[in-house]
């Protein structure tokens, strides 16, 4: 087989996978869930089994405490969270009257300075912008009922998730064996070195920022509700949750935990500790979590992350922004690889060196 007829063959078999999983994201959830529990905790049964505990008992004892300590912190937690988006949606009209307070003045007055065929396009620019942002909001209302948090899905996730977990993680050394069997003979080593270099950044990123948002969201949480913060156990575990994605945590839950703590607090000392408390942990992550928990290794540029997390959403719905991260190491160390490969190639140097 020539390279063009290789090139093909693989570029068709992408193509084939990318549009298997468009066509069923609205079913893949749990299944994907399961596989990144799966891969998550293989070292935990890696290290059980080199102690000489069968594979399928470790299995069975991981997944148990593992769904036990998640069932376990959601019981303790929901009544709290529950209380306190009770106690949000209270203070969101106060909010907002508020802000409409405080800026109706200055708008006010900047309206009056407007001409008249101006303020009538502004006006009819806001109509439009209304209806353009109305229709967005049901549109995707609708398109997360139907493509992950529908009952059934709901119910296919709790249900599903933990029998795939079990049985992909029970089978996950004969899975990759398998797969390794299945390797081209004339690339394996090279197909081999660029799936650990995926591997280790997987494991770098995956395993690496799960625990920088579980300190980040311990920060948050407890340093907001020290502060008495309305709603700052909501704010802070959200805010540590969503830090996966490069600044975003930090810079959301600045803005809502300020929000809240301008209108609920008379004083500048607490609004001002709220404010010190996102800088504490975007500085405490910045400088100290990720280097020691991610390490330098993953190679993931944040505005790679960001990208791959729209576009995966944009793509697949909830299923795609769990396969972004992955399918974004895939394709950074590939890339790496390509790369590496033209460097040392007659396209890059022109042939120069054959001439010399």
């Amino acid at each position: 087989m020539t390279m063009e007829r290789r090139a093909l063959f693989w570029i068709g078999g992408l193509i084939v996978c990318a549009v298997l999983v468009h066509l069923l994201s609205s079913i893949l959830l749990p299944f994907v869930a399961g596989m990144l529990t799966a891969y998550f905790l293989d070292p935990v049964a890696d290290r059980l089994e080199e102690r000489r505990v069968p594979r399928g008992i470790a299995t069975a004892l991981i997944l148990l405490t593992f769904f036990i300590v998640a069932v376990g912190i959601m019981t303790l937690l929901f009544p709290l969270l529950h209380g306190q988006v009770l106690e949000l949606m209270h203070l969101l009209p106060g909010m907002v009257e508020a802000a409409r307070a405080a800026i109706e003045p200055t708008l006010r007055d900047l309206i009056a300075g407007l001409p008249p065929d101006a303020l009538a396009e502004i006006r009819n620019s806001v109509g439009d912008f209304a209806g353009r942002a109305a229709r967005w909001i049901t549109s995707l209302i609708g398109d997360i009922w139907s493509g992950g948090l529908a009952l059934f899905n709901l119910i296919s996730l709790l249900v599903v998730t933990p029998v795939v977990a079990f049985y992909l993680l029970r089978d996950w050394d004969l899975i990759t064996a398998k797969i390794d069997s299945w390797l081209p003979r004339g690339s394996r080593e090279t197909i081999r070195q660029q799936l650990g270099e995926i591997d280790t950044t997987l494991a770098a990123f995956v395993r690496g920022q799960a625990s920088v948002c579980l300190a980040l969201s311990v920060i948050y949480a407890v340093g907001l509700t020290a502060v008495g913060l309305k709603s700052g156990l909501l704010v802070g575990l959200g805010a540590g949750f969503i830090s996966f994605i490069p600044y975003l945590g930090a810079a959301t839950g600045l803005v809502v935990g300020t929000g809240i703590a301008l209108f609920q607090f008379s004083d500048w000392l607490p609004i001002a500790i709220v404010i010190g408390i996102f800088l504490f942990g975007q500085t405490m992550e910045s400088y100290v979590l990720t280097p020691r928990m991610v390490g330098d290794r993953v190679g993931l540029h944040p505005v790679w992350i960001i990208f791959a997390l729209m576009a995966g959403g944009a793509l697949f719905g909830f299923t795609g922004i769990l396969l972004a991260v992955p399918m974004a190491a895939v394709i950074g160390v590939l890339l790496r690889f390509a790369i590496s490969r033209y460097l040392q190639s007659p396209l890059y140097d022109g042939g120069a060196d054959g001439e010399n």
